[in-house]
């Protein structure tokens, strides 16, 4: 079986043992004589499933026992709604936007309550982070929201925000379980699972207890409740089965192999690997100011247009996809989440190497 080093930005590849088990159980699991795809979310099959989700999250993020964990659904997108519905008391916000999905959740969250810019980098296209001491935070604001890594402009917060004790709110759908982070100083932690998780369809909350409340807006859908689904342990409704068993290999996959302390070291090489070459390259070239530069998403570009899309569909044809920038920024961008290997790093590199010198000769 052959399979392609797969660059995408999400959904992105995952770890190979985790696919080949979940295939090893498709038509059988645990010999329950079904797929977990058609069992019931209120069996004890799969009760046991959720629960060691859960448990293992908890285990691998070192979660706090005050913060619940939900496995929902709407990806992002339906959090930069759940988000300031279910946590305005002030009705007022503050928003770093660094990309964007930043820029779309300051204008759902406008929507509901007054949502201030606070700092943004668009006025060099989100190539950097800006300045995180001394922010203008309104003594209102009911948390500071930021996205934490940039997937289309590949830029990561290496600090967090100063926000003078207001609640942070972090949407982690590009870097969650990347590199070891502490939990307890964020209020909420949001992501959509496509891209370092498992597969697009479910939805990890991590949100402090203390932010559940029944005290939302009357406009407020029951589903877009917080604390609905955590009083239900995620089972208000249907929730999405199959991918949170998924999410489930993933997690008890990454606890065999050393937790997150050890995937960071191994993001760490990767990434210092192809941020390396680039340094040196006299073709290609990274986008953002070194400082900020994503563990998962590297973008950059050749010396023209025309050389980037050379490259796209010559890799594309050796085997490396999924290496077209978006289309907001043009260029490459080549994802290197936790399932990526070193091994496919290096075949990234030593192909941008040959396909330099090709050019230069």
């Amino acid at each position: 079986m052959k399979r392609v080093y797969n660059f995408s930005a999400g959904p992105a590849t995952l770890p190979v043992e985790v696919l080949q088990k979940a295939a090893d159980q498709m038509l059988n699991y645990e010999n329950s004589g079904m797929s977990v795809m058609e069992m019931s979310h209120r069996s004890k099959v799969f009760d046991k499933i959720i629960k060691e989700a859960e448990a293992d999250l908890r285990k691998l993020m070192n979660i706090p026992n005050n913060y619940k964990v939900l496995f929902l659904q709407g990806g992002g997108h339906l959090q930069f709604s759940m988000v300031p519905i279910n946590l305005m008391k002030n009705k007022v916000a503050d928003y770093l936007v660094t990309g964007e999905w930043a820029k779309k959740a300051i204008k759902e969250a406008g929507k509901y309550l007054k949502a201030n810019k606070v700092a943004s980098s668009e006025d060099r296209n989100f190539t950097y982070i800006p300045d995180l001491k001394n922010l203008d935070l309104d003594p209102q604001a009911d948390y500071v929201f930021i996205c934490e890594n940039n997937t289309i402009f590949g830029t990561k917060f290496n600090e967090l925000p100063d926000t003078k004790g207001k609640d942070l709110v972090s949407d982690m759908s590009s870097c969650i379980l990347s590199e070891p982070i502490d939990v307890s100083k964020y209020a909420l932690i949001f992501a959509g699972a496509q891209k370092n998780i498992g597969p697009a369809g479910t939805t990890i909350v991590i949100i402090r207890e203390d932010l559940l409340t029944d005290q939302l807006p009357e406009y407020c859908p029951t589903m877009l409740s917080y604390k609905v689904h955590a009083d239900k342990e995620s089972l208000y409704n249907t929730p999405p089965t199959y991918g949170i068993y998924i999410c489930g290999l993933v997690f008890k996959h990454l606890l065999e192999n050393g937790g997150i302390e050890a995937m960071y070291k191994k993001n760490l090489e990767k990434a210092r690997i192809i941020y390396d070459y680039l340094d040196q390259s006299k073709l290609f070239k990274g986008t953002v100011e070194k400082k900020d530069r994503s563990l998962m998403n590297v973008t950059f570009v050749s010396n023209s247009e025309e050389t980037d899309a050379a490259f796209i569909k010559a890799a594309t044809e050796a085997g490396l996809v999924n290496l077209k920038g978006h289309r907001s920024v043009g260029g490459m961008r080549a994802s290197i989440y936790n399932a990526m290997s070193i091994e496919g790093v290096t075949a990234l590199v030593d192909f941008m190497s040959e396909f330099e010198r090709k050019v230069f000769q």
